[in-house]
């Protein structure tokens, strides 16, 4: 005990707690007084719950974030997700080309050819093959065996048209997205659509949907739009 005087029939001494009812020291220890406000802060509201008193504070919940892609008034172009340019209103069609032996093309070429020709033979089975075209430019010839080096179009699978040179021609693409066809200065020259005459070197000449290029002894590339 603290000796502190006893307050008429108070059961604990104002000073150390003792209980006077039961004649022993309590384990009893006063609530600390909440801190004054500092000057300038506003008072709490009773009934308020404030932060640190025990009482938890709901979650903020986020800023809604929506996934749905909005629509601009009229005039403005449709925005995609961030990130992305405002899409186009219509994919280009992709381009494709068809590959084989080309029998009215062998023909044309064996009668225009000297006897060094006759022994060319024009396969007698080859499986057309289908390939989708991809700017800007597309080079067609045959893989060489010396560095391994091959074209795009690599016409060194069997059966192996010995007339198409290594670099042969080239497929550009042009700005509106159609294509046009290049030769390579090669050996025996390209033509298109069944022509005599070899289209001039280094030079493009542009191409519609189904013209047909002729290369090598036998072999005919045909375009098409996917």
């Amino acid at each position: 005990m603290c000796r502190t005087p006893r307050e008429a029939q108070a059961p604990f001494c104002e000073g150390c707690r003792y209980n006077f009812l039961t004649n022993s020291p309590t384990t009893y220890i006063p609530p600390t007084p909440p801190a004054p406000q500092p000057p300038g802060q506003p008072q709490p509201v009773p009934g308020q719950r404030q932060p640190g008193y025990g009482f938890p504070q709901p979650a903020q919940a986020p800023p809604q974030q929506s996934g749905d892609w909005m629509l601009p008034p009229p005039g403005q172009p449709a925005a995609g997700p961030p990130g992305y340019p405002g899409a186009p209103a219509q994919q280009a069609a992709g381009w494709l080309v068809s590959i084989g032996p080309d029998p009215e093309y062998f023909s044309a070429m064996m009668r225009r050819s000297g006897p060094e020709a006759a022994q060319l033979t024009l396969p007698a089975y080859a499986p057309e093959q289908r390939l989708p075209l991809g700017g800007p430019q597309v080079t067609i010839g045959r893989r060489r065996q010396s560095t391994g080096e091959a074209p795009d179009i690599d016409l060194s699978h069997p059966p192996e048209d010995p007339g198409v040179s290594h670099q042969h021609a080239l497929l550009v693409q042009q700005q509106d997205g159609t294509w046009a066809v290049v030769d390579q200065d090669s050996t025996n020259g390209t033509t298109v659509n069944g022509a005599e005459d070899p289209i001039q070197p280094f030079v493009p000449v542009p191409l519609q949907e189904g013209d047909r290029i002729h290369i090598g002894a036998w072999t005919t590339l045909t375009l098409y739009r996917g």
